[in-house]
């Protein structure tokens, strides 16, 4: 019986580009696209995960890497590293060569020569975007991060029953963490703009609904939906969700993702659509908990 297997090959490259559409009025594309269009451009130290699904040979392998190496360099990252991004393929002449855009075209670069999976690239750590090869259709996910206290306890049940449940959560003037959250949208590729959604706009959404209101807060007491439900990290990505939804959904994007980590060891993720799309077994209504 054959044994498939996904393996991971990661690169590396650097670049710069510039967000600008020469229909567009010079008004227009500093209103859109903001700092981004600075001549002329800024750049990233961008990096790549390459993702394939294979079956595994007689020698334990899906695809020898140091081929995988080759491939990616000659198709992708010799023709990309300290370039501008705007000049080097000629699809950027008709879209911007955004996180999400690129992400297509490096899969169509790679597609003839490797069974992929997924493509991920990072922009930055807090930006990246992945690709399936589904016309279109990507994620983009942004990171951010919010201070906030919390107690882990229910009011019907005494301090040494909440402890049994909780453990030291359960102290009863709480204690804090450092939050940093992470919020994947999906969506179609505008073939003008190469964008999923107003990055500017998606990142003051998120802002407005969670980092501000959240931050530096006593969550239970803070935070009306608190103070009947116990903020563990599992229901605090549960109500982040559910107040991203909607107008993340006014933004024209769809929200895919919610990852809420605690801590180094402790982090936990929910999802917007049903498991078998998302492929993870547990309901979609409840989170992904990993704990290490």
């Amino acid at each position: 019986m054959a044994i498939q297997c996904i393996i991971n090959r990661r690169a590396e490259f650097s670049a710069s580009h510039r967000y600008w559409l020469p229909e567009l009025s010079e008004v227009e594309n500093i209103h859109r696209f903001g700092a981004c269009t600075r001549f002329p451009g800024h750049g990233h130290n961008y990096v790549l995960y390459v993702s394939m699904l294979g079956n595994l040979d007689q020698y334990g392998m899906v695809l020898n890497l140091s081929d995988v190496k080759q491939v990616i360099r000659q198709q992708v990252t010799s023709q990309l590293d300290f370039a501008y991004l705007n000049e080097v393929w000629p699809e950027f002449q008709h879209s911007l060569p955004t996180t999400e855009n690129l992400a297509r075209l490096i899969w169509q670069r790679l597609a003839d020569h490797l069974p992929l999976f997924n493509i991920q690239l990072f922009e930055h750590p807090r930006l990246w975007a992945d690709y399936q090869g589904n016309d279109m259709e990507a994620t983009l996910s942004v990171g951010t991060h919010f201070s906030a206290a919390h107690r882990l306890a229910l009011d019907h049940l005494s301090y040494e029953e909440n402890c049994e449940i909780y453990g030291k959560c359960a102290r009863p003037n709480g204690h804090g963490h450092n939050y940093h959250l992470e919020v994947t949208v999906k969506g179609e590729i505008d073939p003008q703009t190469g964008m999923i959604v107003d990055l500017v706009a998606l990142e003051k959404v998120i802002e407005d609904c969670v980092v501000e209101p959240f931050d530096h807060t006593f969550l239970n007491k803070d935070i009306a939906y608190f103070a009947q439900v116990v903020p563990t990290a599992e229901n605090i990505a549960v109500h982040i969700r559910d107040l991203l939804q909607q107008p993340i959904q006014d933004l024209g994007a769809s929200l895919y993702r919610v990852k809420l980590i605690e801590s180094p060891n402790n982090s936990c993720e929910v999802f917007c659509s049903s498991p078998l799309e998302q492929g993870v077994k547990q309901a979609s209504d409840r989170p992904v908990l990993t704990k290490v």
